[in-house]
């Protein structure tokens, strides 16, 4: 008889409620305490398989000795923290002022993963606001953006995801979201072309159907940091 896995049984509890787990999707609202370390463990051991399935010799190779151990680590606590720990605290405040003008924040760094082959994502997140009663401080973009990247990601669907989340905690009455982004998928093998980037955008409400306002958007963005 077959050991049960650990991520059999949290595969099994997130299937009862319907919860589909992409690798994109975030699970720690379905987790317990101690998930997390249950979830780095089984992750060691299936890695530590990988290596022997590489035919690395972990045993007598001191560069690869605790090389799952540093990996699952790295899966769960840092480049796929996404997934597993909650998202940021976001504090809204009141739009005293009343600022009704557009304003872009960014380059936000983004450090992601690509869900295809697991190779990094490297690029920069703009963030532009046409604010309506509430207004976050800047620093809570740069959070949000962290805690979507850390997953493996679609740089399309990523861009979605980030304008949902700030959409949501800003009410702001337009978001804009673009990214440009280098994917080592592209550089660090198959064509590996260098010199290959990819843009996205994110459109939603004032922002999206204002044509002057869009024109705006895209004309301060074009003199932001990183954008030439």
């Amino acid at each position: 008889m077959m050991d049960t896995k650990f991520s059999d049984e949290l595969r099994k509890r997130m299937t009862t409620i319907k919860h589909k787990h992409f690798a994109n999707d975030t699970i720690y609202a379905y987790l317990d305490p101690g998930d997390v370390k249950l979830i780095e463990c089984e992750v060691a051991e299936a890695f530590q398989d990988v290596l022997k399935a590489l035919v690395i010799n972990t045993d007598d190779d001191h560069n690869s000795k605790d090389t799952a151990h540093r990996v699952a680590k790295m899966f769960v606590h840092e480049i796929f923290r996404g997934r597993y720990y909650p998202p940021p605290d976001v504090t809204a405040f009141p739009n005293v002022k009343k600022y009704d003008q557009l304003y872009i924040t960014g380059p936000i760094s983004i450090d992601s993963t690509c869900a295809h082959h697991f190779q990094p994502i490297n690029g920069k997140c703009y963030v532009g606001i046409f604010p309506g009663d509430k207004v976050i401080g800047l620093s809570k973009f740069n959070r949000v953006v962290d805690w979507i990247a850390s997953r493996p990601q679609i740089q399309e669907e990523m861009t979605e995801q980030i304008a949902d989340m700030i959409e949501k905690e800003t009410e702001a009455q337009g978001v804009a979201v673009v990214i440009k982004a280098e994917h080592f998928c592209m550089t660090a093998r198959g064509v590996k072309e260098h010199e290959s980037e990819m843009l996205t955008s994110v459109l939603r409400g004032i922002l999206r159907d204002d044509d002057s306002l869009r024109m705006e958007l895209f004309s301060l963005l074009n003199n932001m940091k990183g954008m030439k």
